[in-house]
């Protein structure tokens, strides 16, 4: 099956379909008694769900960033937010700092009737340097945008503007973007922000939406309400490769380095038969460098303990080109980005779920692998690390 096929996902009605009474994962089936007392995936679902419908257009994020803030609201936390990051403090602020990106991939209107993929617009093509995996897979996915519905709206304050649907799209190699054709939204003025028309869908173990970058925030939302004590970093326009501005502006505010960095993501696999070979993904370096390997080898750790399959994404990026004349990158990350700058005073690992359909509105991930990610993060509020 390939990565443009939706392999396990239910018509676009909005309405997700009943979970079945187990989850498929890379060790097997799982019984539901298995993870139930451990995991609570319905409410873990909810947040999910709820977040998926906000618009998050990179470089429009102002109206999500609140839709977080009022989650997290409810929790007895310090909330504060600075330029392009969020910022969640727990009762133990230095025991782990997780990073999720807020930013999902979108249109903007550049002119009359004329729209771009956001992430790769002129504005933000100095901080892309080519060498990652979203720069590498333009030409791949210019074709998986037909009939795509989409929505507009107001970039800061997120009012719906309208609808419409995606009737062409094709890379221009003068601009070095995607360009679109969008039926039924002739009236939006340059600047407007256009998000795919989302909804979260589960059938037979998988779930399928526009995945990246939203499941890692409702993971750190969820860790929060079950007793989460670090800190998280909720950044702005990954998709564009200024996160990691936002980030060390931060840490820079407040004279901070860490080794306990961990950024959650997504991670893509061609087929789903490739990326169920593993539960999660973890990484010891990216295009930009090494990782923190005592961060990593902490997480391997974990998930021995607690029974979680893993692979290096680094390590089957280096197989794949083995075979390849053209290499795949090993991408460069916000995380690795980070390191570069700070010549590691600033560092940590990743931790991803592996996906398939990257980068579209049906991105599609295993339950199995949500649990297992849930699981090995409840472990560090179980039993926090050793200061």
């Amino acid at each position: 099956m390939s990565q443009s096929e939706p392999p396990h996902s239910d018509e676009a009605s909005g309405r997700p379909a009943p979970i079945i009474g187990h989850l498929t994962a890379a060790s097997g089936i799982i019984p539901a008694d298995r993870w139930a007392d451990e995991v609570d995936l319905e409410e873990y679902l909810d947040i999910l769900r709820h977040l998926i419908r906000e618009p998050a257009v990179v470089g429009a994020e102002d109206a999500f960033f609140r839709v977080v803030r009022r989650e997290l609201e409810e929790v007895d936390i310090d909330l504060q937010s600075y330029k392009g990051v969020m910022v969640a403090r727990g009762s133990a602020p230095e025991s782990l700092i997780l990073s999720s990106h807020v930013d999902r991939h979108g249109l903007v209107c550049t002119g009359p009737n004329e729209f771009q993929y956001a992430a790769f617009t002129a504005t933000n093509q100095g901080e892309l340097t080519g060498d990652s995996v979203s720069e590498q897979m333009i030409e791949t996915i210019q074709d998986r945008f037909h009939g795509q519905r989409v929505q507009a709206h107001i970039p800061y304050i997120g009012t719906y503007l309208g609808q419409g649907t995606i009737t062409n799209s094709f890379v221009c190699p003068h601009r070095r973007n995607l360009i679109f054709e969008v039926e039924g939204l002739d009236q939006l003025q340059p600047g407007t922000a256009v998000s795919f028309l989302d909804r979260l869908s589960i059938n037979e173990g998988y779930i399928s939406a526009q995945l990246d970058n939203v499941v890692s925030v409702a993971v750190m939302i969820y860790l929060f309400r079950r007793g989460f004590r670090g800190t998280a970093l909720f950044t702005a326009e990954e998709e564009a490769g200024r996160s990691w501005r936002y980030a060390l502006a931060w840490f820079q505010r407040e004279q901070k380095t860490t080794r306990r960095l961990l950024v959650l993501d997504t991670s893509p696999y061609p087929t789903t038969e490739a990326a169920d070979a593993q539960d999660v993904v973890l990484r010891r370096r990216d295009a930009g460098g090494a990782f923190c390997p005592l961060m990593t080898d902490e997480l391997q750790a974990r998930c021995r303990d607690l029974g979680i399959s893993f692979s290096h994404k680094d390590a089957y990026v280096e197989m794949l080109n083995k075979d390849r004349e053209k290499p795949l990158s090993l991408g460069r990350t916000e995380l690795g980005r980070l390191i570069v700058a700070t010549e590691g005073q600033i560092t940590g690992t990743t931790l991803q779920i592996p996906t398939t359909g990257y980068h579209t509105a049906y991105e599609t991930a295993s339950l199995g692998s949500i649990v297992a990610m849930l699981r090995l993060l409840e472990s560090y509020i179980q039993s926090p690390p050793e200061a």
